[in-house]
C-alpha cells in the first residue's frame, strides 16, 4: 500500500473548487493581548506560489504557521474568523491536526534535518504512516530526493549523517523530507534566508518545478526573490493584509501608497 492509498483512507474530504486550497475569511489571531492578525481575508491559489512579504513583525510567519496550526504551540494564541482548507475550517475542534500536517508540509527558515542519515531523514514520515515494505521505502526516498534535486548529490551517500551535508543541501533534503508524505501543499518560511547565493538560487529553481505538483506559500524578506518566483504577492503590514495581487501587477502598479513604499525600499 502506498502512502498516497494510506492518505485516501484516511480521509475524503470535501473539495472546494479547484482554483483555492486555503481561504481565509475574517481570520483574526492574538498573542495574549497582542492583536497579531486583524481581519484577514484571502485565496491562495492551486499550483501557484504564493509570496508573502511585509517588514519584521508584520504576521508574515505568523500567517503561514497557523495554516498548518503550528502557531498553536504557542500557548497563549488564540484566533477567530475561519481558514479554510479545501473548504473545511481547519480551527475547527473536529480537524485533527495529524490530518491537517499530512497535506500541509512545513519548510523553515533555517535546514533542521534530524540527527539520521539521509535515508533515514526521507523515510521517516512514511514510517509514521505505517509503511514498512523496503523497496517501497527505497522507491520513496529516490522519488523524494530527485523530487528536491539532490539525489544525483547524495544518491551514494544515503546512509551517511544529514549533518555532514552543506546548508543548501541540507535544506533541499528537508524539502525532500516533505515531498515524501505527498503533501497538497508546501509552506515555506523564509527558505533561503540561511543559503548562499548559489544554494538560494538551486531553491527557487526547484519551487518553479515544484509548483506543478504542489501548491506553495513562501514567506520572504526578499522582493527579488518574491518578484522572480512567484505568482501571486501578499504584502503584511502591522498584521493586516494591505494588498494581494498577481506579483508583476504588485511590483509594477500597487494601488496602496504603502505597498509601493516598502516595495521601493522606503521602509522596512
Amino acid at each position: 500500500m502506498s502512502i498516497t492509498m494510506v492518505k485516501e483512507q484516511q480521509n475524503e474530504s470535501t473539495r472546494t473548487p479547484k482554483d483555492f486550497v486555503f481561504q481565509a475569511k475574517d481570520f483574526n489571531l492574538w498573542y495574549g493581548e497582542d492583536h497579531a492578525l486583524k481581519n484577514i481575508n484571502f485565496d491562495i491559489a492551486e499550483n501557484h506560489v504564493t509570496a508573502i512579504i511585509g517588514p519584521s513583525g508584520c504576521g508574515k510567519s505568523t500567517f503561514v504557521k497557523s495554516l498548518n496550526r503550528m502557531v498553536e504551540l504557542i500557548p497563549t494564541v488564540r484566533m477567530s474568523g475561519e481558514l479554510l482548507y479545501r473548504g473545511r475550517n481547519i480551527l475547527d475542534n473536529k480537524y485533527g491536526v495529524e490530518e491537517l500536517r499530512t497535506k500541509v508540509g512545513m519548510v523553515f527558515q533555517k535546514p533542521n534535518p534530524f540527527p539520521k542519515s539521509i535515508y533515514e531523514n526521507v523515510v521517516y514520515g512514511p514510517r509514521i504512516h505505517g509503511i514498512r515494505d523496503k523497496k517501497l521505502l527505497d522507491q520513496i526516498v529516490e522519488t523524494s530526493l530527485k523530487g528536491a534535486a539532490i539525489w544525483d548529490e547524495v544518491k551514494d551517500r544515503l546512509h551517511e549523517n544529514a549533518y555532514g551535508l552543506s546548508g543548501g543541501q541540507q535544506q533541499r533534503l528537508c524539502i525532500a523530507r516533505c515531498l515524501a508524505i505527498e503533501p497538497d501543499v508546501i509552506l515555506m518560511d523564509e527558505p533561503t534566508s540561511a543559503l548562499d547565493p548559489i544554494s538560494t538560487l538551486k531553491v527557487e529553481e526547484l519551487v518553479q518545478e515544484l509548483k506543478e505538483k504542489y501548491s506553495i506559500v513562501i514567506v520572504t524578506h526578499n522582493m527579488q526573490q518574491a518578484a522572480r518566483i512567484s505568482d501571486k504577492t501578499a504584502f503584511f503590514l502591522s498584521g493586516e493584509l494591505i494588498e494581494y495581487d498577481e506579483t508583476s501587477t504588485m511590483f509594477s502598479n500597487p494601488t496602496d501608497k504603502r505597498t509601493e513604499d516598502y516595495i521601493t525600499g522606503r521602509f522596512g
